[in-house]
């Protein structure tokens, strides 16, 4: 007869600084930027940039970005971070931890906890639900370095992607009609994915489909035709061209074009951050605000919603 091995859940996302300080910014984005999954420039050419230029200019202005957005708990994508944790652990009878692909709790410190609890299987879930080679696959990477240290490594279920699963497209559908419901149907719906470099796409990255997958299901699922919803990329970095359309220059020039009242989600980030708190709802309402348009809803991400818990479960039981 088959031994039943002991499952455990390590949830996987990003990583935040330790508080909204230069320092602690300056540490984060070292180890951040430092990965050839996000940067795969010359380790020669990019280290002497990273340390002599970005991070002493681009640490104290990020800082002050995070200061505007911290929660009295912490930073918001650990403090939802932790409630997915708790939530999830909650819902299911196995053990549940969280890992951080850069800062802490990294995934050796979330490996090492779920087999101090004797889990021999562990089921690893990144919350990106759409696949990225400089996300999804950093998590992997990462895994792999930590399953180094360990004499004898547990078996492991890695969940690539969900950005076409019934739960997640419904619980997308089901923040925006909430939204609907609160604030009243905006003339346009914009989903605005994190952005990666075009030559990651053109290289072979199949983040831009899964993104416009996602943002075809939600459409069908909310009853909007073309002309109803679009989808952007945000976040770029460096003078490279990453994919388009840019959020930012769209926030700009819809209001021209007839769209003055606009609803935007972010469907490619499981929890609120940086990202989606000051970038999107932020620096992008000004944005649009200032050329002509009247309302800016920025929808939430799915955080610690019980519909997001369970869709998460549903992953974990395939």
């Amino acid at each position: 007869m088959q031994t039943i091995k002991k499952q455990g859940v390590l949830l996987a996302n990003l990583g935040t600084p330790q508080a909204p300080t230069a320092i602690e910014v300056k540490r984060f984005l070292a180890e951040f930027l430092h990965d050839k999954r996000v940067v795969d420039m010359s380790r020669w050419l990019w280290c002497p940039l990273l340390h002599g230029i970005i991070l002493p200019i681009r640490s104290p202005k990020v800082a002050k970005l995070y200061q505007s957005i911290w929660y009295e708990d912490g930073s918001p994508l650990m403090v939802y971070s932790q409630q997915q944790r708790d939530k999830l652990n909650a819902l299911l009878d196995i053990p549940v931890e969280l890992g951080m692909t850069y800062g802490q709790p990294n995934l050796s410190n979330g490996l090492e906890k779920l087999l101090q609890q004797g889990v021999e299987e562990v089921i690893v879930l990144p919350l990106y639900p759409q696949y990225s080679s400089s996300t999804t696959a950093a998590v992997f990477d990462g895994l792999a370095k930590a399953i180094k240290a360990i004499p004898t490594m547990p078996e492991i279920k890695f969940i690539r992607d969900y950005f076409n699963h019934p739960k997640y497209i419904q619980a997308l559908a089901n923040k925006v009609r909430a939204s609907w419901r609160e604030n009243g149907k905006g003339d346009l719906l914009v989903c605005s994915y994190h952005g990666i470099p075009k030559r990651y796409a053109d290289n072979g990255d199949i983040y831009p489909d899964h993104c416009a997958e996602t943002t075809r299901l939600l459409a069908l699922e909310l009853g909007l035709d073309d002309t109803q919803v679009m989808m952007t990329y945000q976040s770029q970095f460096g003078k490279e061209e990453w994919l388009q359309p840019y959020t930012d220059q769209t926030m700009e020039s819809l209001p021209d074009q007839g769209v003055k009242k606009l609803d935007i989600i972010c469907p490619a980030f499981s929890v609120d951050c940086l990202e989606t708190l000051e970038e999107i709802a932020g620096e992008n309402k000004t944005l649009f605000l200032d050329a002509g348009g009247e309302m800016f809803n920025y929808i939430p991400c799915l955080n610690a919603d019980d519909e997001h818990i369970e869709m998460m479960q549903a992953l974990i039981a395939m």
